[in-house]
């Protein structure tokens, strides 16, 4: 089945459409009815938010899942491949999605680091982090959906596949052994084009991004942290598509479970900041996973015929995960 996708673009894009919409709506409703108000998201309700998001995600991949073993059996282009087993491809889909999408929310966290650091540096309110990380992910969105769909149409060389393979591993070698360097917001060259063009208000000016003083138009700190975080997911998507590449080469697989993982990115942050320097050791995790995921690109799945098995691959990153979040549980506490 090499070169043969299971969900082509020009039979699923009103797929595309409607799951896009579909999400529009969820934003919609969270920004417009559950988050109308400026507030501190509690940890009560950041962990109920979480829930709702997961719960969301795997019921999409329950019925992805049984979809996808009701499409193949009436998929006569699918049937005419020699071997084809629609249920045991449907199977394997269902994992691709569960495992992709548990490898997209775990480098999350390294998103869920890089607000803390903003956050403080900038020094908003807890009341208004919600509102940044709002339009942060829509901007999220936007870029993850131009890069899996230039990565989509890039892997299909298999030099590109070996590149991304071998740029994974290097950069998983980097998180595991490269010293850590403290965050500059200021030195970002972005940031400081940005400020050349607009000047900056030195205080917060409510839930607004820009405001209007004596005809000049000015940003606020909010909408510089807003910038950072944009800038740092483009940033962190290099890394986190091709990684998911490595899991399945079907776009939408790609596309829907990184969607659910940005999703409930808001609120597991809220969830996790105030506990998340008792993680530190889960980088190390996230660089074997990078090292994994790029090894799979690279080599393992051509060594298993094509594909290494999905199942192995679920099996292995959370075993890596499960046990640098123990690791670092046990010596944080022991610190």
């Amino acid at each position: 089945m090499e070169g043969v996708f299971l969900f082509p673009f020009a039979d699923y894009w009103s797929f595309y459409v409607g799951f896009t919409l579909f999400v529009l709506a969820l934003l919609a409703l969270d920004l417009g009815v559950f988050h109308r108000e400026a507030h501190e998201v509690s940890f009560k309700e950041s962990l109920t938010w979480s829930i709702v998001w997961i719960s969301l995600a795997l019921v999409f991949n329950f019925i992805f899942y049984k979809y996808a073993g009701w499409k193949f059996e009436t998929d006569e282009r699918l049937l005419a491949i020699p071997g084809f087993d629609p249920q045991s491809a449907a199977k394997q889909v269902g994992l691709e999605f569960l495992t992709g999408f548990i490898v997209e929310k775990t480098l999350a966290v390294d998103n869920i680091f890089v607000f803390v650091v903003v956050f403080s540096f900038f020094a908003i309110p807890l009341k208004y982090q919600h509102r940044v990380l709002f339009f942060g992910i829509i901007g999220a969105l936007i870029f993850r959906i131009i890069f899996i769909a230039m990565s989509s149409m890039l892997l299909q060389y298999h030099w590109v596949v070996i590149f991304f393979g071998v740029f994974l591993i290097i950069t998983g070698f980097k998180i595991i052994f490269a010293p850590e360097k403290p965050m500059d917001p200021e030195k970002n060259p972005v940031i400081k084009l940005f400020r050349k063009i607009f000047p900056v208000t030195p205080k917060i000016e409510g839930q607004k991004f820009f405001i209007r003083k004596d005809g000049v138009l000015y940003a606020t700190p909010l909408m510089i942290a807003l910038l950072f975080i944009e800038v740092s997911d483009i940033i962190f998507a290099v890394d986190s598509v091709p990684a998911i590449f490595a899991i399945t080469k079907e776009p939408l697989i790609v596309f829907t479970s990184n969607v659910f993982a940005i999703l409930g990115l808001r609120a597991l942050f809220f969830m996790l900041a105030g506990v998340v320097n008792k993680f530190k050791y889960l980088k190390y995790g996230l660089g074997v996973v990078l090292v994994f995921v790029g090894l799979k690109m690279a080599w393992l799945n051509n060594a298993f015929g094509g594909k290494f098995p999905i199942s192995w691959s679920l099996i292995i990153i959370l075993s890596i995960i499960t046990i640098s979040i123990v690791y670092s549980l046990i010596k944080t506490k022991k610190e």
